[in-house]
């Protein structure tokens, strides 16, 4: 028979697991709200800057070059948009710093290392960039050679400076000729209820052959003060927006994997407490039972 008070302290421990789920639930869907509203206002400005650069780039006239050399790696734009032979790839690996996400993580790392494995059979270099801790500890132990820097405890909701930070370490290496492409691996938010893991091509900036021959893509474009000039001020701005959008995206994603998380660990607690206390009930009914029959036991023994 199970002990009543046994099965009292595990339906007090479970309440109190169900309480921490229940806070934690709440907290991601306030956060979530949040970065959902800060997601969709940096949606046209990212999308914007991804137009001009195609029209850039369709127009041809990124094969200027400046003799000048800059010292930030993110302003040397004639390297940036050099393409080269294809020896080692750089990938940003965007995960989380804590758990409790559900498989939000374990899909991001997962979606890494079937990359890097595709890489290596074809005989071209990894060099990982990994923001999140979570991402960090996970591809220490499976590819820990593999990672050049990592960012952990970096704000909940990301911010540009974070993120420009990350992507002057990646074009540093770019520019230094260390990489000749740069991958982000991050995850797309679709809606509260789902994310896809995706992998962006962040350099070179290529453009497919279909869009290059769209009639009316390439409108009369002046720029001044000159090419130079507007390319040395776009490109890192592009740049930056795009480590900076798939943070945003990853951070939103996150936080809806783990709000669903915590939903599903608060139901599941509520479960577990409604059959321990069946169970319970009837160890207790079990208990009375006993001491019932005890009772008439030892009545029938003293009148015999």
């Amino acid at each position: 028979m199970p002990n009543l008070k046994d099965i009292k302290r595990r339906i007090k421990s479970v309440e109190n697991t169900q309480k921490i789920t229940r806070a934690m639930k709440m907290v991601a869907a306030a956060k979530v709200k949040k970065a959902e509203t800060m997601l969709k206002a940096s949606k046209p400005y990212s999308n914007e800057l991804f137009n001009i650069m195609k029209k850039l780039l369709i127009s041809g006239l990124y094969f200027e070059t400046a003799d000048r050399r800059f010292e930030r790696a993110i302003d040397n734009y004639p390297a940036l948009l050099e393409e080269r032979e294809l020896k080692t790839v750089g990938i940003l690996v965007v995960t989380s710093d804590k758990g409790l996400a559900g498989a939000y993580n374990a899909n991001v790392v997962r979606k890494t290392i079937s990359r890097i494995k595709e890489l290596q059979i074809s005989g071209i270099g990894v060099k990982l960039f990994v923001v999140g801790n979570k991402g960090y500890q996970a591809l220490k132990r499976q590819v820990g050679d593999e990672i050049a820097d990592f960012y952990t405890k970096l704000p909940a909701i990301p911010t540009p400076g974070a993120s420009a930070v990350i992507a002057e370490d990646m074009t540093e290496s770019y520019v230094k000729g260390e990489i000749d492409k740069i991958e982000i691996i991050t995850t797309y938010f679709k809606s509260s209820l789902s994310y896809e893991v995706q992998n962006w091509q962040l350099l070179p900036m290529i453009f497919s052959e279909e869009v290059k021959e769209k009639p009316g893509v390439e409108p009369e474009m002046l720029f001044e003060p000159s090419v130079e000039s507007v390319l040395q001020k776009v490109v890192p701005l592009y740049i930056s927006n795009r480590v900076f959008y798939a943070m945003i995206q990853a951070a939103t994603s996150e936080l809806a994997a783990r709000m669903q998380a915590m939903s599903s660990a608060t139901n599941n607690a509520r479960d577990m407490i409604k059959l321990l206390t069946i169970d319970y009930n009837k160890a207790r009914q079990a208990s009375i039972t006993q001491e019932l029959l005890e009772v008439v036991n030892g009545a029938e023994a003293l009148k015999g």
